[in-house]
């Protein structure tokens, strides 16, 4: 319609296009103190396709070795992941502002924080300090990681629930303990079980990278390998830990069958 004027969605004020500019010149700052241009690009790949003519084929001559720390990683993933799945029930539950009081769910909601702050390398190192090299630091870690992980979205899941179903059960003069079995429970529990398989699967990697410190697993027979130099096992080790991976996919699929 004639005298009709419409406004440009695109259009960005001043301010914007400030920001991209600073954003911009950050970038290419960044890009200049850390040193990064393209003739060490190309000097990178070919020391790249000299490991990967060092890498392959694979060498499986010590099977023993990968079939020992394999069950050790899966071992681990499974026991941290069962243990931190139990955890966490309690402490998603305590964090749930719709259901707790104030004075509940701020210390569970820090002890979350808290496990969810530091990278599982660090908490791993923590936990060798203290308690020595081997499986056990390394469940502790992942156990850590998964209240981080599966508690917070435990107890975002349940202040998301419909509180009708509360108030009903209450009315019925049922205790706590019944009103979270019959009335939270079954609102949320299929998604708890995603969070879980998943947390498993982040487990079965996660086991393998905290062994670099070492936590146990498959990670710290891949660090010897690397210091020896030792690339064609280094393979081997690779493949050993993507066999880890896909077996922990199967074991995620085999318990979403179950509880669909």
């Amino acid at each position: 319609m004639a005298g009709v004027t419409r406004s440009n969605p695109f259009r960005q004020s001043p301010a914007a296009r400030l920001g991209w500019l600073v954003l911009a010149a950050y970038v290419v700052y960044g890009f200049g103190a850390m040193d990064l241009n393209w003739a060490r690009f190309v000097d990178g790949l070919g020391h790249g396709a000299r490991l990967l003519d060092r890498m392959f084929p694979p060498n499986f001559d010590r099977w023993e070795i990968l079939l020992h720390d394999l069950i050790e990683s899966l071992q681990i993933a499974v026991i941290a992941s069962v243990a931190g799945i139990f955890i966490s029930l309690f402490v998603g539950l305590l964090a749930a502002r719709n259901l707790m009081p104030t004075l509940v769910t701020s210390p569970a909601r820090v002890l979350i924080a808290v496990c969810r702050t530091f990278h599982p390398v660090i908490i791993a190192i923590l936990f060798v300090k203290a308690v020595g090299f081997g499986a056990l630091a390394g469940i502790l870690t992942l156990v850590v990681a998964s209240v981080g992980f599966i508690a917070k979205l435990f107890a975002e899941a349940i202040e998301e629930i419909s509180l009708k179903q509360v108030e009903a059960i209450r009315a019925t003069g049922a205790g706590f303990v019944s009103v979270i079995l019959f009335a939270v429970l079954p609102q949320v529990f299929s998604r708890f079980i995603g969070f879980s398989t998943y947390q498993l699967d982040s487990n079965l990697r996660n086991s393998t990278m905290v062994g670099l410190v070492g936590a146990g697993g498959l990670g710290g027979t891949l660090f010897a390998a690397f210091q020896r130099f030792d690339y064609d096992f280094v393979t081997a080790i690779l493949i050993t830990i993507i066999a880890l991976i896909l077996v922990g996919e199967a074991l995620s699929n085999a318990v979403r069958r179950v509880f669909q």
